[in-house]
């Protein structure tokens, strides 16, 4: 692993990363199916979605909010149908937070809408940029998650 802190090229390639990603996700952003829904909202379907139901505590720590936000941003949630507050299997004090059929099928058209997006951006790259994208694909996804 390269010393990314005194390597010119690597440090530059890190900043160039950062505000690709940075400006790629603020564009992805803008592609959304329901306006009506803020992006911390829209962020605490697709947790739910890729990880499962939660309690609130569980979800304020993977979006990294207070706990009373997340009570609100449920709450808002709830009022819009897109989840649903059950009682907590093991502790009756808690809830658990689930997503209704209605968001799978909101957060599937938003999928849909951005990948088109993407897909459409894309083809703007020639065959050896397209390839080098598909091969950093995993790499990004990985720093996505570390």
């Amino acid at each position: 692993m390269p010393d990314l802190i005194h390597d010119g090229d690597s440090a530059a390639a890190v900043s160039s990363l950062r505000s690709a990603v940075m400006l790629l996700s603020r564009r992805l952003k803008h592609q959304r199916v329901d306006e009506s829904l803020s992006p911390t909202e829209m962020s605490v379907l697709g947790t739910l979605a890729r990880c499962g139901s939660a309690t609130p505590g569980e979800l304020a720590r993977k979006e990294h909010v207070q706990p009373p936000s997340m009570t609100r941003i449920v709450a808002l949630l709830e009022a819009k149908g897109l989840v649903r507050l059950e009682p907590h299997p093991d502790d009756r004090r808690q809830k658990v937070v689930s997503q209704t059929e209605q968001a799978e099928a909101m957060l599937q058209e938003s999928r849909s809408k951005r990948n088109a997006w993407l897909t459409a951006l894309a083809e703007g790259l020639d065959e050896d940029e397209w390839e080098t994208l598909r091969k950093a694909a995993p790499v990004l996804e990985k720093l996505a998650h570390l």
